[in-house]
């Protein structure tokens, strides 16, 4: 599986994703199984003596905060990307999980279950 990094905003809408087990207003019809963006990113140099500069004056760390959220959102779109890909039209059951790999790199990993989901009559 390649990685997929270009932005994947159209393969399945947000408002189809999930961090519950269900999807409301919708049957869950097929289970595809579980779909995952991965992202690795490093801090730069010139970045990390910036957000090196903001400790100093306390307060949100602006520089880390939209690595970390650049980060989470280029692998929760890989992990929508996956879904498509494998037939879904939603996902559930999302989760982030994050480690450091070695100093100042770090592994994000967004998972969930790809579903397709019918809307529940009314």
């Amino acid at each position: 599986m390649s990685p997929i990094i270009h932005s994947q905003a159209g393969d399945i809408p947000h408002n189809m994703t999930t961090t519950a087990f269900d999807m409301p207003g919708c049957r869950i019809v097929r289970n595809l199984g579980v779909v995952r963006g991965v992202v690795v990113r490093s801090r730069s140099v010139v970045g990390t003596i910036g957000a090196g500069l903001q400790t100093l004056l306390g307060g949100n760390i602006s520089l880390f905060t939209e690595l970390a959220e650049r980060t989470r959102r280029q692998a929760f779109e890989t992990m929508l990307a996956q879904a498509a890909v494998a037939g879904a039209n939603a996902v559930i059951g999302i989760r982030y999980d994050a480690n450091e790999l070695m100093r100042g790199v770090t592994e994000v990993l967004c998972y969930g279950t790809a579903v397709e989901v019918d809307p529940l009559e009314r």
